[in-house]
């Protein structure tokens, strides 16, 4: 299914018939007669998308739409108003109150159903947005709603300056928001900064040149993500359908009202940067769980992966790779005798020493408490890996590490190593077992004295 909808109308025919539309269409059907069942079959339900009539027999349509707003469960689902009314007052208090659009009687089918389906291809997964939200407001991560409010970057691109310019000062007084006339050609630029909003002329050089703006706009990567408003003369009819299937965010008709075109620029701009921040969050997810806190290393389920890759580019290419188990000497002695502050200062500068020390195609993490590993691609000899660890070693060894309090520690390291088994090319182990025999090293080193570096023997021929 495309998806649920909920229909909220007080006349039954006007229900039965949205609902057999959106059923042929392969989305699933709510239906809700008055305001309260509507806000109740929100909350429950959490459609993809509210069709909400101005006049309900209980509750005012708006006031609904108010309390949907309200309420964090529901504030985020997209709502189209529909209404007998053509008053351009009830227009601007639905937009202003958080309407995704408002449409008036007698609907136009093929808009409404391109512009439900634009927001739908917007919205989140079913159920994702309030599951990520809760897991930000756990994690005390949660956005408030006055950081996507400021001022932002808008762009007006039209066929002639002077239609442009006169945008710019019919909404200028409006909005706090900076307005910037651009060609064509400065809208496609790179560099500089991406515009939050491109409002487009729709007959941009010649019929249809706003829409190819806005397909170049949507295929480059500086700009995917910016809103896009189209001003064409009509915004009903098959030419609106297909602005919005395009990829248009909004439609503005060419005589808009710039107190309607502010309240629709405003809430593009409040949705954009709703989604950029919830992409910048699934980004710093993503890294997250793959880097150590603290260090900033990778840590283990990386380090895993990882060091699988690299065996297969070296079974493919018949090469070899080294692996380091590393641990720091005595480390429960910091702890208890500095405190696990010191002991996080302690990490801390000995992986940034370590990492200073590789190559940037080596891969190190931390995989343990005290524990790091070190994978090195392309060894051709065993002694081009020992005289790494070595310079690792010394680099950890020669420098005292300055600890929180003001004082300054010496540290030491432990070094385990190994190298991968082949046999003309074909591999003979997997790699948890390299990791293995570079941890049995590691346990010789240990008991040897510590700081030094043991290679596992097996595979040094």
């Amino acid at each position: 299914m495309g998806g649920k909808v909920l229909i909220t109308d007080n006349v039954a025919t006007n229900r039965i018939v949205l609902k057999v539309k959106l059923a042929a269409a392969c989305y699933r059907p709510l239906l809700a007669g008055d305001g309260a069942s509507c806000l109740t079959l929100a909350r429950a339900e959490i459609p993809d998308l509210i069709l909400l009539d101005c006049s309900l027999p209980d509750l005012d349509g708006i006031e609904v739409l108010r309390r949907l707003r309200r309420d964090p469960v529901t504030r985020d689902i997209p709502v189209i108003m529909i209404s007998a009314s053509r008053d351009a007052g009830i227009r601007l208090e639905a937009l202003a109150e958080g309407a995704d659009d408002y449409m008036a009687k007698p609907v136009d089918d093929l808009v409404l159903m391109a512009r439900l389906r634009r927001l739908m291809r917007l919205r989140d997964t079913p159920g994702e947005g309030a599951i990520r939200g809760a897991a930000l407001r756990a994690l005390g991560l949660a956005e408030q709603a006055e950081a996507f409010e400021g001022p932002g970057l808008i762009a007006l691109v039209a066929g002639r300056t002077e239609l442009a310019m006169r945008w710019r000062k019919e909404l200028q007084a409006l909005m706090p928001d900076r307005l910037l006339v651009q060609s064509r050609e400065e809208a496609l630029a790179e560099g500089g900064t991406t515009p939050d909003i491109f409002l487009i002329d729709a007959d941009l050089d010649g019929p249809g040149g706003g829409l190819r703006l806005m397909s170049d706009l949507r295929s480059r990567a500086g700009t995917r993500h910016a809103a896009v408003c189209i001003v064409r003369g009509e915004v009903a009819g098959e030419g609106a359908a297909m602005a919005y299937d395009l990829g248009a965010n909004d439609l503005l008709p060419a005589t808009f009202d710039p107190r309607e075109a502010r309240l629709r620029l405003r809430n593009l701009l409040r949705r954009k940067r709703r989604a950029d921040a919830t992409r910048a969050t699934l980004q710093n997810g993503l890294r997250l769980a793959v880097v150590d806190p603290l260090t900033g290393l990778y840590n283990r389920r990386y380090a895993g992966a990882h060091l699988a890759a690299v065996a297969e580019r070296a079974q493919a290419a018949g090469e070899r790779f080294a692996v380091m188990v590393i641990d720091l000497d005595r480390f429960k002695s910091v702890n208890d005798r500095w405190g696990h502050g010191a002991g996080d200062a302690v990490l801390v500068e000995v992986a940034r020493r370590l990492h200073a020390n590789l190559r940037p195609g080596d891969l190190i993490a931390r995989i343990g408490g005290e524990e790091f590993l070190v994978a090195l691609p392309d060894v051709r000899r065993p002694d081009e890996a020992r005289a790494v660890a070595e310079r690792l070693r010394e680099a950890i060894e020669e420098q005292p590490v300055s600890l929180p309090c003001g004082g300054s520690l010496r540290v030491t390291i432990s070094v385990g190593l190994a190298f991968s088994l082949d046999d003309g090319g074909r591999r003979v182990e997997t790699v948890d077992q390299v990791v293995n025999r570079a941890d049995s090293a590691l346990l010789i080193a240990k008991s040897g004295g510590r700081n030094q570096v043991t290679i596992e023997r097996s595979a040094v021929a």
